[in-house]
């Protein structure tokens, strides 16, 4: 490649990539391989592949005049797949310094033919490099962002089911539902709760539900509000509430609190609740002595 032909920043690296596209991925993958290169996430065909476009997508970046902002309309394709290769490695458990080295593990081979083209022209050499370096350095910065955003939202999608499943509503009888509650209650928890519970009160035309709090370490004044709120929620519901789980600590804390729970029924335990929440629905059971 002529040095003459370099009039613009950047265009070198394109032509260095136009003309060497295959030798820089097989120079690029044998890189990966010594680093960070995981064949037991991702195969060889799929990594391959993936260089090839990016290279096609940089390459096509460059010729239409981008420079090292990876925010310009010209890095589009690049940031566009960047984004879904951070993506794909933060669902398969890349880590972050793995995800990263799939742009900056590319920097040795082109930097070796950059070195090759302009061997007699050292401004150009220099210039061109440093072109390089950002444009890379820039791709390198991008994809380990993308990749701290995908796995936040992974992160914030499992909280969510975690909330979800740590919120079960139990039939236990035909009308009465119970919603043991584990962990501490805070506002997030809350909703997930109220919903749960709701739902469940639509779907099972429940009159009563028992909201066990044995699980529940402390009761302040916030978690208390929590409960209140749940409860009042369940009676627009046409459902009527019954606190189980009060031990002694507890009810100690929301005495001095000054918390107001005069019109709710609190129960000690699960059963206790249970034998009130059945003679409400008008049930009794009766012993049978064994003869």
């Amino acid at each position: 490649m002529s040095t003459t032909s370099i009039n613009q920043k950047g265009a070198g690296l394109a032509g260095v990539i136009s003309e060497n596209q295959e030798k820089i991925v097989s120079d690029w993958m044998r890189e990966m391989n010594a680093a960070t290169r995981r064949s037991d996430l991702i195969n060889e065909a799929d990594l391959k592949a993936q260089c090839a476009q990016f290279l096609h997508h940089t390459k096509q970046a460059l010729a239409n005049g981008a420079d090292a902002n990876l925010q310009s309309a010209a890095w589009s394709n690049v940031r566009q797949m960047l984004d879904e290769v951070s993506k794909s490695r933060a669902q398969q458990g890349f880590s972050p310094a793995e995800t990263a080295m799939f742009v900056l593990s590319a920097k040795r081979p082109i930097f070796t033919l950059i070195r090759e083209a302009h061997k007699n022209d050292a401004q150009t050499l220099a210039a061109e490099t440093w072109t390089a370096t950002e444009i890379l350095d820039a791709m390198g910065l991008y994809t380990t962002e993308s990749y701290q955003r995908s796995r936040e939202q992974i992160i914030k999608r499992q909280q969510e089911e975690l909330l979800e499943l740590s919120t079960p509503v139990v039939k236990l009888w035909d009308g009465v539902l119970a919603l043991p509650i584990i962990g501490t209650l805070d506002s997030a928890r809350t909703q997930v709760v109220m919903e749960s519970l709701l739902q469940a009160i639509v779907q099972t035309n429940s009159r009563v539900a028992i909201i066990d709090i044995t699980g529940v370490p402390t009761v302040d004044t916030v978690v208390a509000q929590h409960l209140l709120k749940t409860v009042t929620a369940a009676r627009l519901m046409g459902a009527d509430c019954i606190i189980s789980g009060v031990r002694p600590q507890i009810a100690q804390t929301i005495v001095h609190l000054g918390i107001n729970l005069m019109d709710v029924t609190t129960k000690a335990t699960l059963a206790a609740a249970f034998k009130i929440a059945l003679e409400r629905l008008g049930i009794d059971f009766v012993r049978v002595q064994k003869s």
